[in-house]
């Protein structure tokens, strides 16, 4: 959806008027409107994007927490999802590379209840990009795992939530190849 706006030429101009924090926003809440509507429903924002890191935001509220009022830990693992999944597409998008990304594999470690809203920072932007980076030289599918930490910065913005591993799974598209 977004893609498609981004090549009309009013978009482009009013992406010069718009802060980045909005535009990745818009990026994001277009991206689960139109592919993954559970994304969509926990309405998560950015925070911070830069090359080396992505933070991400799932407030609590109805949509995301669980009988003890605290985060459920499907949103949970849907914010350490987005944290390490988005670094990886707005590289795919700042360089037009025509990439396919999945997660493989999920690993978890609840360390407490997440009573608030939950910032997913991801760190390993370097370690994304040169990943992409052989993906698109060699063709050939490539494999990193990358770390997700969960805080809720009202409570105890030092000590983590949670920690989450997850191998993401990149590849050349083969219509470019």
């Amino acid at each position: 959806m977004l893609s498609a706006l981004q090549s009309k030429p009013w978009f482009q101009s009013l992406s010069q008027y718009l802060p980045a924090y909005l535009l990745e926003n818009l990026f994001l809440t277009g991206f689960g409107l139109t592919k993954v509507p559970m994304l969509f429903f926990l309405q998560p924002r950015v925070v911070a994007l830069t090359e080396e890191k992505c933070i991400i935001k799932i407030p609590l509220g109805w949509r995301s927490k669980n009988h003890l009022n605290s985060m459920y830990f499907g949103a949970l693992a849907a914010g350490a999802d987005c944290a390490g999944g988005f670094m990886a597409m707005k590289i795919m998008h700042e360089e037009k590379w025509p990439i396919s990304l999945v997660f493989k594999d999920f690993k978890a470690e609840f360390l407490k209840r997440a009573e608030g809203d939950t910032w997913f920072v991801c760190e390993d932007g370097a370690l994304v990009r040169e990943l992409m980076n052989t993906a698109m030289r060699t063709g050939e599918r490539q494999n990193c795992t990358v770390k997700v930490e969960a805080f809720v910065p009202a409570a105890q913005p030092q000590d983590p939530v949670a920690r989450f591993e997850l191998t993401l799974s990149v590849k050349k598209r083969a219509s470019h190849v």
